[in-house]
C-alpha cells in the first residue's frame, strides 16, 4: 500500500523552499521505488486569502489521511492586523493540536563545512550535535483561560495560563529518554522550578521516570541558565527536553549556534510517529520571491520525514549525504555565504542537491 505525503507550502518563502524539497522527494521516490503519493493543500495566510480561515476543513482532512506532512512556513505582516483567532499561526497550531503532534524534535547540528558561519568561536561549536525535545501541544500556548480583559478601574489586562498535566509530561519525557538512549545517554531537563509550580511537577515526574532509564544520565537546569550555557559551552548538551514556550526560545537560540537557522529541520510527532516536518526558520516575508532563501532545512526535513514517519532510512541517508556533498563543493545561499565560497540562489541550491543525489542513487 502506498503512503501519502501532504505538502503545505504556506506563506512567504514557503512555496520556494518546498518546491526544491519536493524535487528531492520526487527523485528518491522514483529512483528507490518508495511508492509515495504526494498532494498539496493550503494553510496559514494563503489559506486565509483563499478561504477566509487559516486551516480549511479540506486541509485538515487531507492531513489526517496522510502518513506524513511537509510544511514550509506560515505568517507575515500582511495578516498581522487580523484577529488573533484567525491569524496564519492558528493554522499551524490547529494542525499540531488536531493531529496530536505533541513531540517536537529539533536537532542543532553544525556541519563542519559551516564552522566559520557560526557567530561563536570554532572551538566552542565545532562538533556540535544537540537534540532539543520540545513539548508542543500544551503549556502556556494552549492553556485556558486566556485573553485580554478590562478591569474595574478601566485598565486592560492580558493573561495566559501555564498548565501541564501529568500525562502530558510523561509522554514527552518518554520521547526524550528514548532519544537519549539512542544517542550519548545524557538528558538535560529544562524548567523554572524555583518560581513556577507547574515545572516543579515537571521535575518531579522526570526524576521518577529516570528510574526506568538507568542508562540515561538525567540532569536539571533552570531555563535562564540553560540559555546562558547554550552560548557559553553548548557541547555539554546531548538531548534537552522542555516545555512548549521554553523549547520555542531555546531551540531558536541553539539553531543560530550552527551558523544559520536556514540549515535546521524539525519533526513534530504523535504517539505513532506520524509527523509534520518543517524547517526551523519562519516565513521570512522580507526575502520572499527573491530566490535567495536557503532550501536546505526543508530538504533535510524531508530526510527526517523519511526516517521517522516513513521508515525509509536509506533514502534519508542519501539526502543527508547529498547535502553534505553540496556543502563540500562550497555552494552557499546568502545566509551561510562567506568569503571563498560560491553564492547560489534557492533554485541553484536545489539543482545542486538534486545533481548530488542523482550521483548517489
Amino acid at each position: 500500500m502506498s503512503k501519502k505525503v501532504l505538502l503545505l507550502p504556506g506563506d512567504g518563502i514557503g512555496p520556494e523552499i518546498v518546491a526544491e524539497a519536493e524535487r528531492v522527494l520526487d527523485l528518491v521516490n522514483d529512483k528507490l521505488g518508495l511508492g509515495l503519493e504526494t498532494d498539496h493543500a493550503l494553510v496559514g495566510g494563503s489559506a486565509i486569502d483563499a478561504t477566509g480561515v487559516p486551516l480549511p476543513d479540506e486541509t485538515l482532512d487531507k492531513a489526517k489521511a496522510s502518513d506524513a506532512i511537509l510544511l514550509g512556513a506560515v505568517g507575515g505582516p500582511k495578516w498581522d492586523e487580523l484577529d488573533m483567532s484567525i491569524r496564519p499561526e492558528k493554522g499551524l497550531l490547529g494542525l499540531r493540536s488536531n493531529l496530536e503532534l505533541f513531540g517536537n524534535l529539533r536537532p542543532a547540528i553544525l556541519y563542519p563545512q559551516l564552522a566559520s558561519a557560526s557567530t561563536l568561536k570554532p572551538e566552542v561549536v565545532s562538533g556540535l550535535d544537540i537534540l532539543i525535545v520540545r513539548e508542543l501541544t500544551g503549556g502556556i500556548y494552549f492553556g485556558q483561560p486566556r485573553g485580554v480583559r478590562t478591569l474595574e478601574n478601566g485598565e486592560r489586562q492580558g493573561y495566559n495560563t501555564y498548565v501541564y498535566s501529568e500525562s502530558e509530561i510523561k509522554r514527552i519525557a518518554k520521547v526524550a529518554f528514548e532519544a537519549a538512549q539512542k544517542r550519548n545517554g545524557k538528558l538535560c531537563s529544562v524548567d523554572k522550578a524555583n518560581v513556577l509550580e507547574v515545572t516543579v511537577l515537571w521535575r518531579e515526574i522526570l526524576d521518577d521516570m529516570a528510574k526506568d532509564y538507568p542508562d540515561v544520565e538525567l540532569s536539571h537546569m533552570y531555563v535562564d541558565n540553560a540559555a546562558m550555557q547554550l552560548v557559553r559551552a553548548p557541547k555539554q548538551f546531548d538531548v534537552m527536553v522542555t516545555g512548549n514556550m521554553f523549547g520555542d526560545i531555546l531551540s531558536d537560540a541553539a539553531a543560530m549556534l550552527t551558523g544559520s537557522i536556514g540549515m535546521l529541520p524539525s519533526a513534530s510527532l504523535d504517539e505513532n510517529n506520524k509527523g509534520m516536518y518543517e524547517p526551523c526558520h519562519g516565513s521570512a516575508p522580507d526575502i520572499a520571491g527573491q530566490g535567495i532563501a536557503n532550501p536546505l532545512a526543508t530538504i533535510l526535513s524531508v530526510a527526517m520525514m523519511l526516517r521517522y514517519s516513513l521508515s525509509e532510512n536509506k533514502a534519508a541517508d542519501l539526502i543527508e549525504d547529498a547535502v553534505s556533498k553540496v556543502l563540500d563543493q562550497g555552494l552557499r545561499t546568502a545566509d551561510i555565504f562567506s568569503e571563498g565560497s560560491t553564492k547560489v540562489s534557492t533554485k541553484e541550491m536545489g539543482d545542486a542537491v538534486v545533481a548530488a543525489l542523482e550521483s548517489l542513487v
